[in-house]
């Protein structure tokens, strides 16, 4: 095998990450058991009925959050914290899902001598609309979230290799609107409360709505291009540009370069980390190196190298001054290639 495990190097972030999750599921189910009984659920449900819902219910939320993390952070960076370690939220909702299986299978077969995964998928043979067996839709859903889990580590995605990793994760869309659909054949058409509708309903209308203004501030950034007549591309005015701190330029094609300032250097590499694609240009210079915002990979802003022992690599891109405008090459260069950096105490083209 060509690709190296790494174990997961914890640090003080993952651990206070990892805490905050276990901590807030902790405390969801328990209030859950303790009041929805008199709030949300009919009066005599019993015990197991009501932890197969805690747990359903729980993993619900945790995927609705998933996928709202995304927009969050491309609206305001604070949220950036929260993108860092979302695989292990996606991990530890798996893990739920399967609590709320367990309870499930417990449920479909209590005093019965029936298998139980026969019970659960064999039951139900309406395969009408509203009578589809919603059962098959969880364990759809239960499998696209394992298939996830299993491939979040590292590892995995250096060896499926990024684009196939991420065309693999971005199933999790599929696997909320699998999970939408479980509820509403499933609970909703025998539920008397309007609880379970409103939750579902909140939760597409908060999801969707990021989606779209997220999608609606990303729109206005990609402006188009503006070139000389050699083909270079407008980046900025010399002076907007802030020290430390990245800007994305659209190129033609709609590829986009990360441009940096680095002291009296300005530097441009490809926007696109090479750990899962994460945007660069809206990352910082740390340490003397352009930093992702997703995870915290960082490359040279000259060369687009990581710093060894890393071998991750970006393309770079070259760029000249004309007067108090920069602009770029918008044909990148092999990654990893050394650039000559514009350098502000040059004089004036």
């Amino acid at each position: 095998m060509s690709v190296r495990y790494r174990p997961v190097q914890w640090n003080r972030s993952k651990v206070v990450y990892d805490t905050c999750l276990g901590v807030g599921v902790a405390l969801y189910l328990l209030i859950y058991l303790r009041w929805a009984p008199g709030l949300v659920e009919p009066p005599l449900i019993g015990g197991a009925e009501l932890r197969m819902r805690a747990f359903g219910t729980c993993a619900f939320w945790m995927l609705t959050l998933i996928l709202c993390i995304g927009p969050l952070a491309r609206l305001d960076r604070r949220f950036l914290p929260v993108l860092y370690n979302r695989r292990h939220f996606g991990v530890l909702t798996f893990f739920v899902a399967v609590a709320h299986l367990y309870t499930v299978l417990g449920w479909y077969t209590a005093f019965s001598p029936i298998d139980p995964w026969v019970a659960l998928l064999g039951s139900n043979t309406d395969l009408s609309f509203l009578g589809f067996p919603f059962e098959w839709l969880g364990i759809a859903a239960l499998t696209v979230l394992f298939a996830m889990a299993a491939t979040s580590h590292d590892f995995w995605l250096a060896f499926l290799t990024p684009p196939v990793w991420k065309r693999l994760h971005m199933l999790v869309y599929a696997a909320y609107g699998l999970v939408v659909m479980h509820v509403t054949l499933g609970v909703l058409q025998a539920e008397a409360s309007l609880a379970y509708g409103a939750m579902i309903g909140i939760s597409l209308a908060v999801v969707a709505g990021l989606h779209v203004v997220a999608g609606r501030v990303e729109a206005r950034r990609d402006t188009a291009p503006v070139s000389d007549a050699d083909g270079w591309v407008q980046v900025a005015r010399i002076d907007e540009l802030e020290d430390g701190v990245g800007r994305t330029v659209t190129l033609p094609g709609g590829e986009r370069a990360a441009v940096f300032r680095h002291g009296d250097k300005i530097s441009a590499l490809s926007n696109a980390c090479a750990h899962q694609n994460g945007p660069l240009g809206e990352g910082r210079i740390l340490d003397g190196c352009v930093t992702c915002p997703w995870h915290g990979f960082q490359y040279d802003p000259e060369t687009g190298r990581a710093p060894a022992p890393f071998t991750e690599k970006v393309a770079t891109y070259r760029l000249r001054r004309d007067g108090d405008r920069l602009l770029i090459d918008p044909r990148a260069l092999p990654p990893g290639t050394r650039t000559e950096p514009v350098r502000l105490a040059e004089a004036v083209s």
